[in-house]
């Protein structure tokens, strides 16, 4: 999975300090929203779709499936090797082996004490025993490589299935049923836009006034002057110093459904008049 940044240029205006309720046309400093989430979905593997289940437009939840690839062959090869994985025959057939060679092995021992077994066949029957052991070990090990190849298996094929992993929206569905993909191929497109982003470039100065988690309004196209409180979620590290500005993000509310991609004026407290400048 790829999240992408959509890029956008913005202007910075004259701004001015107006009251929440409305704001001149020209205050604030002009950008551009973005969804608070926008993934491009990918399989890590190659193959033919199976089944398209949602379209664009779709609202989904985190978990909801929206893409199956074609795994009947795998599946077939999973269910043999869980059965190889939760054999324990070889295992319990190595454990009886043992039991019988240290049962002769103690009887022997016995016999040699009454002189009825020679040190050889004493010693010969503890390397039975050794042998046994190891036997037992092999038997465990290979169920446990058994085990493991039925997880990787079983991770394979989960992989086969795409789900949503946000609460978000279907922006637009790459394939269809009976197409090939290849891996890393474009599947599904989701974004997220009931909270909406805009990455600000505020002048330096008043961008160091800022913290986390304070207002700044939000004027959308065609509100007759009224804003909205955003919130500012991100303050980055780096300035640019070419323009002399900060980046900051607000987060805002979008009941409305409105598009990312609009224009806004986000109104930074202490601003003043500052020259026109566009970001390259």
């Amino acid at each position: 999975m790829k999240t992408l940044v959509l890029g956008c240029a913005g202007v910075l205006v004259a701004a001015s300090v107006a009251p929440a309720a409305g704001t001149a046309p020209d205050a604030g400093i002009q950008w551009v929203t973005r969804p608070s989430a926008d993934i491009m979905l990918r399989f890590v593997l190659p193959g033919r779709v199976a089944e398209v289940l949602v379209k664009d437009g779709d609202r989904v939840k985190p978990g909801d499936v929206l893409v199956r690839l074609d795994d009947e062959a795998e599946r077939v090869k999973l269910r043999q090797l869980k059965a190889v994985a939760d054999d324990q025959l070889h295992v319990k057939a190595a454990q009886a082996q043992l039991d019988q060679q240290r049962a002769d092995l103690k009887k022997l021992e016995w016999a040699g004490k009454e002189g009825a077994a020679t040190e050889w066949e004493i010693e010969h029957q503890r390397l039975e025993v050794k042998i046994g052991e190891w036997s037992l070990e092999k038997a465990r090990f290979n169920r446990e490589r058994a085990q493991e190849d039925f997880e990787q298996a079983k991770v394979h094929v989960e992989r086969m299935v795409m789900k949503s992993p946000i609460a978000g929206r279907v922006e637009f569905v790459y394939v269809e049923p009976g197409e090939s993909v290849e891996a890393l191929g474009d599947v599904v497109r989701l974004v997220k836009t009931d909270l909406l982003w805009t990455d600000v470039p505020v002048p330096l100065t008043h961008a160091r006034r800022l913290n986390l988690g304070d207002t700044l309004q939000v004027a959308f196209p065609e509100s007759g002057g009224a804003a909205v409180p955003g919130k500012v979620i991100h303050i980055a590290a780096v300035a640019d110093a070419a323009a002399e500005t900060l980046t900051v993000r607000v987060e805002v509310p979008n009941p409305a459904g409105r598009p990312a991609g609009e224009r806004v004026r986000v109104l930074v407290p202490g601003v003043g008049k500052v020259a026109a400048a566009r970001q390259p």
